[in-house]
């Protein structure tokens, strides 16, 4: 693989299924889409996203981009699907950034044997997939929490960051590409978060840990419990915990916007990633 410097960097983002990661992903490294020095091409199975066949598909289609840069985003990348994308553009000498949720952490040491790059959110918890509760006006409510709860607890920011981090390293033609390797906590996310007020600091704290939890839920009412009776309520249950993590987040960027504290960390045309915290300031570059 090449090691020369790139004045534009090619990234390919591959998804399969839904996470909260997800949906946003291309659009956290372009939010004005007036970066000149990334171009950015996006793939996915839609909804579909467990068999081998899915996940051959997909990185045959993100091959045929040539890309710098790959990112594999799904649930549970344990499962064949993003297991063969992964390994199928591995074969081909791609660099190969997975991202995924909690069940993906009992696979990073393979991960980093094999030389994935991976970020694991352990609070991007699976929905409340029955069929008698999860209608899609339900899922969209759903993913419309779980967005605000990684938004304003530093996962996305982290995302931005650690992204980016990656890019440079491109940019730059360095020799050694040093991918991402993190599991996020509730303590990782906040320090992305930059919250100045500790009691926002810990509201989202609470948001993020509120939300890991909902995947216990979850999990129970999809495979555990097999009466209706039951399952439902368990699901349901989750949704509303999901709800309420995202209204604490919200409380959290409430107390930054009193204290004008809210940081904002926005990209110059050059994909630089510039900083300010005062509303009434320019963006800088920080040192």
């Amino acid at each position: 693989m090449s090691q020369e410097a790139s004045n534009v960097v090619r990234i390919c983002v591959l998804k399969l299924g839904c996470i909260g990661s997800a949906p946003l992903l291309e659009y956290l490294l372009d939010e004005r889409a007036d970066r000149t020095d990334i171009e950015v091409r996006v793939v996915t199975t839609g909804a579909k996203m467990y068999d081998e066949k899915y996940g051959l598909e997909l990185a045959e289609m993100g091959l045929k981009e040539d890309c710098d840069l790959y990112l594999v985003v799904s649930p549970n990348a344990t499962t064949p699907g993003p297991t063969k994308a992964r390994e199928t553009l591995r074969d081909k000498g791609k660099r190969v950034i997975v991202i995924s949720d909690a069940p993906t952490s009992k696979i990073v040491k393979d991960l980093e044997a094999k030389g994935f790059g991976y970020i694991v959110v352990l609070a991007d918890s699976m929905i409340g997939a029955r069929r008698e509760f999860l209608d899609p006006i339900e899922m969209a409510l759903f993913n419309s929490d779980i967005i605000r709860v990684l938004a304003v607890t530093g996962v996305y920011r982290l995302l931005q960051i650690e992204i980016n981090r990656v890019i440079d390293q491109i940019k730059k033609g360095a020799a050694d590409i040093q991918l991402p390797k993190i599991i996020v906590d509730k303590e990782t996310a906040a320090k992305y978060s930059e919250f100045r007020n500790p009691y926002a600091r810990v509201k989202a704290m609470a948001a993020y840990e509120i939300a890991r939890h909902v995947a216990d839920l979850t999990m129970e009412g999809c495979f555990k419990v097999k009466e209706a009776e039951r399952y439902v309520p368990i699901v349901a249950a989750a949704h509303e915990m999901m709800r309420y993590a995202a209204l604490l987040a919200d409380e959290a960027r409430e107390v930054e916007k009193y204290g004008d504290t809210v940081v904002r960390t926005p990209h110059s045309t050059k994909g630089e990633v510039l900083f300010k915290e005062k509303l009434a300031e320019k963006p800088v570059k920080k040192e």
